[in-house]
């Protein structure tokens, strides 16, 4: 039987990255920025669903297609990070924790990730 994801070390690190960016977008320069807090916050909260949904396929194939998804959120959090602070919206110490974060979550699914696709390969 398949963990439940939230027993996932990597699900667990996207719930604080959401928290880290929801918590960083309640800045006052970013009250006006509707659209670009809306697109972050998308982005982030991808990353735990796309984790969640494809643990619930039993299925590794499935399931490595929703981490790729979800690594594919982490460089679009980082981008708009980086965004932010080109912006003027926020420095580069405003968004270090998130960044690194996004950057650790993105490097333990490349893991998960291949560790799935041996156990396709060993499958078959």
């Amino acid at each position: 039987m398949t963990k439940n994801f939230t027993e996932f070390e990597v699900y667990q690190k996207a719930i604080l990255l959401a928290k880290e960016v929801f918590s960083l977008m309640e800045s006052s320069k970013f009250e006006r920025e509707y659209g670009f807090k809306d697109q972050i916050k998308r982005a982030v909260v991808s990353i735990s669903n796309n984790i969640a949904e494809g643990s619930e396929y039993n299925n590794n194939k499935q399931f490595v297609r929703f981490l790729s998804h979800a690594k594919g959120s982490c460089a679009e959090v980082r981008s708009m990070l980086l965004l932010a602070v080109a912006l003027d919206l926020c420095s580069d110490d405003d968004t270090k924790k998130a960044t690194m974060l996004s950057l650790e979550i993105s490097k333990n699914l490349s893991k998960f990730i291949e560790y799935l696709k041996s156990k396709i390969e060993r499958d078959f």
